[in-house]
């Protein structure tokens, strides 16, 4: 995995080739950001970065005898952490136990490295399972780094989702990380950081990854023939710099929920029952990204509006397809206050579509509530 392969972020690439050039990487990172950022990528890139036989001023070669491995995540001296049933992997287990599970995992990271870890477990069918990193993980970590490196470069041990660490497990690797053999890399990757424990932390070089920028998330769209620039233009905005939500949003055809949150907007300013109801049955119908997709693009919708009418169109983010129905909705249709309202209503819909409310019955009742805003009369 190439540093080329993640979209923008160069201050960070470039802070960390400076370090590997004047020898100054530490021996430990924890590479943490939001969800949907390229933690994962970022330390997988750093990762084929130091043991490439040719690198570049910018980037691995990608066509060495390391890169290539590091491609498909077979290279000898790259060893992976990562939570997971505490029935699955036992202090007693044999190897070949250990190995199945690495199939599944490069299978994920190679073809969804912007996921959660909502996404392994549903991956996996982990669903009624606890997820953790046992002991006998951090055991393995240490039998690991205290080999010698089979090609002679740095040994790489990555850890994801380090905050699901027992906390015997993180005890017991205490040592290693603060004094690991020499050309030992400890890359950890973290969502959360502030649930790990102080001493580990303590002994780590932070690598925050940021959000990307909207304009990242387009390009990479357009450049990985995921959407058309249209489509793009309008998935950028609502993916919020969460490139796991920019692809999910692309497969729900963004283009369309415009459309169909200014139908329903429509239907609950007149108030037409019957109709709210059948959008009620057709809403449960969709799935569930489809479902959130839909809230989000009113969101976003709300928040354009208050813009045009706050005369701040140089910071507007729809695409120009749909701005003239911004526009009208936000000057004609709504006051600031009917659109705070409605945004407050929107957004507690998708925290509770979130936590698996009734989609038909939630959505029946958010359109009351906005038939409510919409229809309020100004005082005078």
């Amino acid at each position: 995995m190439l540093f080329s392969s993640i979209p923008g972020l160069q201050e960070t690439k470039e802070r960390l080739i400076q370090a590997i050039n004047n020898n100054h990487l530490a021996h430990a990172l924890l590479f943490h950001g939001p969800e949907g950022a390229a933690n994962l990528k970022m330390a997988l890139a750093l990762a084929t970065y130091v043991n490439c036989e040719d690198k570049g001023a910018e980037d691995a070669c990608g066509v060495c005898s390391s890169c290539q491995k590091m491609a498909k995540l077979v290279h000898p001296d790259l060893s992976f952490t990562f939570p997971v049933p505490g029935s699955l992997i036992k202090e007693d287990d044999d190897k070949n136990r250990k190995v199945d599970i690495l199939a599944p995992w490069r299978e994920f990271v190679l073809t969804r490295p912007y996921s959660s870890l909502q996404d392994w477990i549903y991956h996996n069918g982990f669903e009624k399972k606890q997820l953790n990193i046992s002991k006998a993980a951090a055991k393995q970590i240490i039998q690991t780094v205290s080999l010698k490196s089979f090609e002679g470069g740095y040994k790489t041990i990555l850890v994801w989702m380090p905050e699901l660490m027992h906390t015997s497990a993180a005890n017991a690797l205490l040592k290693v990380l603060e004094e690991p053999p020499e050309k030992t890399l400890f890359l950890m990757v973290a969502h959360q950081p502030e649930q790990l424990l102080t001493t580990i932390l303590s002994r780590t070089q932070k690598v925050l990854v940021r959000a990307f920028s909207d304009e990242e998330v387009k390009e990479h769209l357009i450049n990985e023939g995921l959407c058309s620039r249209e489509g793009a233009l309008q998935v950028a905005p609502l993916a919020n710099g969460n490139m796991r939500e920019a692809y999910r949003l692309v497969d729900q055809v963004i283009d369309e929920n415009t459309a169909k949150f200014r139908d329903w907007m429509r239907i609950c300013f007149t108030l037409d029952i019957n109709s709210i109801m059948s959008l009620a049955e057709g809403f449960q119908g969709a799935d569930k990204e489809g479902q959130k997709a839909l809230f989000l693009t009113g969101l976003n919708i709300l928040r354009e509006s208050l813009l045009k009418r706050s005369q701040l169109e140089e910071l507007m983010r729809t695409a120009p397809a749909d701005r003239e129905f911004v526009e009208n909705f936000s000057l004609k249709a709504l006051t600031e206050e009917k659109i705070l309202n409605i945004y407050r209503l929107l957004n507690t819909a998708h925290y509770h579509l979130e936590r698996n409310a009734n989609a038909k019955i939630l959505f029946a009742d958010l359109s009351f509530d906005m038939a409510k805003v919409l229809r309020k009369k100004e005082t005078a």
